[in-house]
């Protein structure tokens, strides 16, 4: 009979006979538990990526100072992806009497691909009520015009105005309240209006040398718009260029960037569950197969036969098992997507295959690199075992076969991280963990054994089991750590992470930015605001520089002509101010800040900037101010946190540096949406100054950050079910030797109530000292992951000490005592009978 046939046959007589129900259970779970953290986390995070493009107005945008080519627009369609187009570019608004500069945007059919644009009535804009909004299901109808409140504002228009666009007549027809691309740069946040493109050719704005930006817009699935970019990448010219949200929109990248790592972090959680509870459940399979293997060895079955044998069988089991919770995974997603509708305001995607590719090799991969040792055992099982029965283990067979686990498990940590950085910790972290858990368990349980005589009749046969059982008892301490240790980091990262979020860009962040503030406006600004019982906002002092030297060598835009990015900040002017203390939202990376009260030519610029245009620390930056130029030296290097919306700057220097260069100011401040008529009275008595209302931006932040929070939330509960997998295994692991216990103390005259209380205090003592260790290991790999790779302060949490250890004594203690009733419920006799 083939090696493959037999095998199939074992497991069929196995599984029947429900000697696989723990291992299959645990694999079961812990690819379930995989492929919907899989499913689920990239669904949310195609959602959320949609979500946030709305922002963008698009999936892709392709930009370009000239008129793109036709084959752009083609190729997009050829792949299936939706298209719309725009011109934007500067110009007069002129109702006749007075004249406004406005950003004009054309639009084609479509726009905007991605969000909505909402509008509101004129006559709702007033003190006391809100505007009524509704959402547009049109662009501009050919002879119209679209204009923002400022426009509106500023030229005194009301519906049905007549105004003047270069050479063209159009209608004021609505107000726009909101664009999903608006943008939060102080370039073009003035004015704002929207018109037909139809109409774009009798204005006549259009001229050699016009300042204008053509956008095609793209949008429709993630495989086709990613391949529309890899295509067009090549094709760019050095006025092109193509933007993503992440690309476009530094304050939603961050939050993208921590989300997916996150959930990669809460998948990686399932990994370490997964391996915990198969080595736990393998581990028990060995034992239970050690005389069939001694009884096989004995009728002349070679060790290479039972090395085939039992491949074949664990390569079926693995393929069967994980076939079946990448089922459960997919159907428990679907069923965690109709439950979030109405929670999430949010559509799912539709998610790839992936995740049950990934989830069934994982699967695989688990099996095998936790099945070898007691592959390597039962080869090596003596045909004397018939015989006698304490023979036929082989500990360094088991030590070198988890080693080969622990690579195995290594590689997966660095494959599902899709972060090199965070995989490694992870690995680090763990393999540190399994070494340190495993010394101190052994080294406390030597301790505790000489307790045990001093113990009460229940702790006394507790402390001598684990003893007696040290080898099993560490490693279930060591699993249970671990499987603990995996839940309490995602409990502490999850809580910092939406805490981080939240504190950076809380309910009353800066909504609105002054620019512009001439320096005989500051103080009658600030009271205006205190006629409105507002704090008035600090003012930030702003000279504009264009960048002309670098250690004294000439740059200019050619000088980056390989880096589009770099070429477009060289060509613009820096915004330098001056300040005596260092933000709270910018932190030193490298130098030092300067002592108050110098007068030393020095600057600390930000960190971004500074890789962008390839300076350094030390180097000498000069700069041209209205015709002079500027030098100073960069002494310090800064991290600035651009999710707060405050105001900061690229380049700061000391005070006195730019007193004699022409300054404006700059600041934010928060408006409750009820008070939002002061801006209006705002605008109207300060005309000169530009106000960039961002509240728009700040909501959708807003939302897109509630929504990450309750999708990692949503997500670490499918972790925890891991987690229960692991305890059953745990407590499953033992069951035959404690039926067999259970067997001979009854025998003896021992009671139900005796065994149990001796056995609960056995499980609490190995749920406190796993306890003890995942609360340890958590904090310390939760602050490396925290600070090093998701970027944000860790705060240490005394309290997971104490919930750490209570959760693992009364976890183990209560599924511990679940567990055991049968081994309790057998009758001693069968038993003893089944044994001997």
């Amino acid at each position: 009979m083939s090696h493959l046939k037999l095998s199939f046959r074992m497991l069929c007589r196995d599984w029947r006979a429900g000697e696989l129900n723990v291992l299959v259970l645990a694999l079961i779970i812990a690819v379930s538990g995989m492929t919907t953290v899989g499913f689920f986390a990239e669904r949310v995070e195609l959602a959320l990526t949609r979500e946030s493009n709305q922002l963008l107005g698009a999936d892709l945008l392709v930009i370009s100072s000239r008129p793109l080519p036709e084959t752009y627009a083609d190729e997009a369609s050829r792949l299936g992806l939706t298209i719309s187009s725009l011109t934007k570019f500067p110009s007069m608004i002129s109702d006749g009497e007075n004249n406004l500069l406005t950003e004009i945007k054309a639009v084609t059919e479509g726009y905007p691909l991605r969000g909505r644009i909402h509008l509101a009535s004129r006559s709702s804009i007033s003190r006391a009520e809100q505007p009524e909004i509704t959402i547009a299901d049109t662009i501009p109808q050919p002879g119209t015009i679209w204009v923002a409140e400022k426009v509106m504002t500023r030229l005194d228009l009301k519906a049905n105005d007549v105004v003047d666009v270069g050479a063209a007549q159009l209608t004021v027809t609505e107000l726009v309240v909101r664009e999903p691309d608006h943008s939060v740069g102080f370039i073009n946040m003035g004015a704002r209006a929207m018109i037909n493109a139809s109409d774009l050719s009798e204005t006549d704005l259009i001229q050699e040398g016009s300042r204008v930006s053509y956008q095609l817009l793209v949008a429709g699935e993630v495989k086709a718009v990613q391949q529309f970019r890899d295509w067009i990448k090549p094709q760019l010219t050095k006025a092109q260029r193509v933007e993503g949200i992440r690309d476009a929109r530094p304050e939603i990248k961050a939050a993208l960037e921590r989300a997916e790592k996150f959930l990669s972090l809460a998948a990686l959680a399932s990994v370490v569950l997964a391996a915990a509870a198969i080595a736990l459940a393998v581990r028990r399979f060995t034992q239970r197969h050690l005389d069939g293997c001694a009884v096989m060895r004995s009728l002349g079955a070679s060790q290479q036969q039972l090395f085939y044998l039992y491949w074949y069988y664990f390569t079926t089991l693995g393929v069967i098992a994980s076939a079946i919770g990448c089922l459960i995974g997919f159907a428990a997603q679907q069923i965690l997507t109709h439950w979030l509708i109405g929670i999430v305001d949010t559509a799912l995607p539709w998610p790839s295959w992936l995740p049950a590719l990934q989830g069934l090799l994982v699967g695989l991969v688990l099996l095998v690199g936790f099945a070898l040792p007691p592959v390597l055992n039962l080869r090596s099982v003596p045909a004397l075992r018939v015989l006698r029965r304490d023979i036929g283990l082989s500990n360094a067979h088991s030590l070198a076969g988890y080693l080969l686990g622990l690579v195995t498990l290594s590689l997966l940590f660095i494959w599902k991280a899709q972060d090199l950085k965070l995989g490694l910790y992870i690995v680090i972290g763990f393999v540190s963990a399994i070494i340190i858990f495993g010394c101190l368990g052994w080294l406390l349980i030597k301790v505790l054994s000489g307790l045990r005589h001093q113990a009460g009749g229940a702790w006394r046969y507790g402390l001598a089991s684990i003893y007696r059982r040290a080898i099993s008892s560490v490693l279930q301490a060591v699993a249970l750590g671990l499987g603990l240790m995996a839940l309490l980091v995602l409990t502490l990262i999850q809580n910092d992470l939406i805490d981080d979020w939240h504190a950076s860009l809380p309910p009353n962040a800066p909504n609105h930015f002054l620019v512009n503030i001439q320096a005989d406006q500051v103080q009658s600004l600030q009271e205006f605001f205190q006629q409105y019982e507002i704090e008035p906002p600090p003012m930030y002092p702003m000279v504009k520089g264009r960048l002309v030297k670098i250690n004294g060598k000439n740059v200019s835009p050619k000088s980056y002509k390989d880096d589009l990015h770099a070429e477009r900040h060289i060509r613009r002017e820096f915004n330098l101010t001056w300040a005596n203390e260092l933000s709270s939202d910018n932190q030193i990376v490298q130098g030092t800040w300067w002592n108050t009260g110098t007068h030393e030519a020095e600057l600390s610029i930000e960190e971004g900037i500074a890789k962008t245009i390839r300076v350094k620390l030390g180097d000498e930056l000069t700069y041209d101010i209205a015709g002079s130029h500027f030098t100073a030296k960069i002494t310090s290097v800064r991290k600035v946190d651009w999710d707060t919306f405050k105001a900061n700057f690229f380049v700061v220097v000391p005070p006195g540096l730019l007193d004699n260069y022409p300054a404006s100011f700059v600041t934010s401040f928060y408006v409750p949406p009820a008070e939002i008529s002061m801006i209006h009275e705002l605008v109207r008595t300060f005309p000169s100054i530009l106000v960039v209302d961002v509240a728009v931006v700040i909501n959708q932040v807003q939302q897109m950050i509630q929504q990450v929070s309750q999708a990692i939330e949503f997500v670490f509960l499918f972790t925890l079910l891991g987690g229960f997998a692991v305890l059953y295994a745990a407590i499953a692991a033992t069951q035959d030797e404690r039926i067999y216990e259970a067997a001979i103390f009854r025998t003896l005259g021992a009671k139900r109530e005796q065994l149990s209380r001796a056995w609960a205090a056995e499980f609490a003592i190995l749920g406190g000292l796993a306890g003890l260790f995942a609360s340890a290991g958590a904090s310390a790999l939760a602050y490396v992951i925290s600070k090093h790779v998701l970027h944000f302060d860790y705060t240490f949490n005394p309290w997971i000490w104490v919930v750490g250890t209570l959760a693992g004594v009364i976890g183990v203690l209560v599924a511990g005592l679940l567990g055991t009733r049968s081994a309790l419920s057998s009758p001693p006799l069968l038993t003893l009978r089944k044994i001997g």
